[in-house]
């Protein structure tokens, strides 16, 4: 593994404590979507797919598409 030189690590500690890592409304990122859209859902609805996802270890989005997917495959 090839390790920083003192003149790196200063450069890149300069980056980091200069960055602006200020929050701007309506520019939230996956987990601010991911909880919005729990939020729109009826609660049984947020429970259940909240539920499964930690079970799985998965996030709720990836729970919702299996679910619209298996719909999406299954016979009419």
């Amino acid at each position: 593994m090839a390790r920083m030189t003192e003149e790196e690590a200063n450069a890149l500690d300069e980056e980091i404590t200069n960055a602006d890592i200020t929050l701007k409304p309506g520019k939230g990122g996956i987990f601010t979507r991911q909880r919005e859209l729990i939020d729109a859902l009826d609660r049984a609805s947020a429970d259940y797919i909240m539920t499964r996802a930690m079970a799985t270890d998965k996030m709720p989005l990836q729970i919702l598409c299996e679910i619209v997917h298996e719909k999406i495959v299954a016979p009419r």
